[in-house]
């Protein structure tokens, strides 16, 4: 399992610099200065230079390269050119516990809800339930997230003509659960978990029907054991792996949460930021942000290793 694991790390290693390369490169290649545009009118040439140095861009691109790497070795996510001087972690740091929130109990919802329909579906395939359910998950699945939480928002206006006074935008205190708090939170949360529960459904279903057709299945069933023992404990397990790879990127993008669901209800999670980020031109945000997004991935691929190894240990051997 060691062996195993190391290999793994080695490549996912050199997966992330690479992503700290591309995401560096196409920053320093974009067209214009972003330090002259955000001086605007006021542009001295003696303080742009005097900038240009403090943030080592009068540097060769490798030196400037290998700079960014030990700061990011040091846990340094740079400086940000809006405000100017200002450390990007302190612009994160509010937005970060507020997209993991939201990602969190986002994807447990979406896994309590589509694991589950996925497997009774697949158990009562070709039936008005498995038809059902399929059905409802085909149209969320073709809904893209941000129509949905659209479509979401404006079904609460319309119930609140009631008077009920529902919030539509906000997201109250991070990780405070009193029921002001969770006013804000639970709309944007099930939209979240509705939004991907469709996926696993689907794919739950899938898995799930390819393996109950196999012979051991059927053998399983003939020596009389317990339906649920056949199910969970034959048929589940061996169609769990492309469910944990799934799991796996799902996990790898808690940092991150929804872009789309934060925009539209309005949360100050790290969307608002990397949208603000992008259109100031604030690079050591943006790369920033896609550097914790391609952490999470290569994190959430090495979990999902690891539970390979464990529900197949012939994994482990490849």
């Amino acid at each position: 399992m060691t062996r195993f694991l190391l290999k793994r790390l080695v490549g996912l290693i050199f997966i992330l610099l690479g992503v700290t390369f591309i995401t560096f490169i196409l920053g320093y290649l974009a067209p214009g200065d972003p330090i002259k545009e955000s001086m605007g009118d006021h542009f001295n040439p003696v303080l742009w230079q005097n900038l240009r140095h403090a943030y080592g861009f009068d540097l060769p691109w490798y030196e400037q390269y290998l700079n960014y790497l030990v700061r990011l070795a040091h846990f340094d996510l740079g400086t940000s050119f809006h405000p100017q001087q200002r450390p990007v972690w302190d612009i994160l740091k509010d937005g970060v516990p507020i997209s993991v929130e939201l990602s969190l109990w986002g994807s447990i919802v979406t896994l309590l809800m589509g694991v589950p329909i996925g497997i009774v579906a697949a158990l009562k395939a070709n039936t008005w339930l498995d038809t059902l359910n399929m059905g409802v998950a085909l149209v969320l699945y073709s809904l893209p997230s941000f129509i949905l939480a659209v479509f979401v928002q404006l079904l609460i206006l319309w119930i609140d003509k009631t008077g009920v006074g529902w919030p539509v935008s906000g997201w109250g205190d991070s990780w405070q659960y009193t029921w002001g708090d969770i006013q804000y939170k639970l709309v944007p949360i099930l939209t979240y978990g509705a939004a991907g529960y469709a996926y696993y459904a689907r794919l739950t279903r899938t898995t799930m029907l390819e393996v109950l057709r196999q012979d051991f299945v059927r053998t399983a069933r003939a020596k009389g054991l317990r339906e649920r023992a056949v199910v969970f404990r034959h048929a589940l397990r061996n169609a769990i792996i492309p469910l944990i790879t799934a799991i796996g990127l799902l996990l790898g993008l808690l940092v991150t949460g929804s872009f789309f669901i934060e925009n539209i209800f309005s949360i100050p999670g790290i969307a608002n930021i990397t949208v603000a980020a992008v259109s100031q031109r604030n690079y050591p945000v943006i790369q920033a942000t896609t550097i914790m997004v391609a952490i999470g991935v290569v994190f959430g691929n090495l979990l999902s290793d690891i539970l390979y190894g464990i529900v197949d240990p012939r994994i482990q051997s490849e």
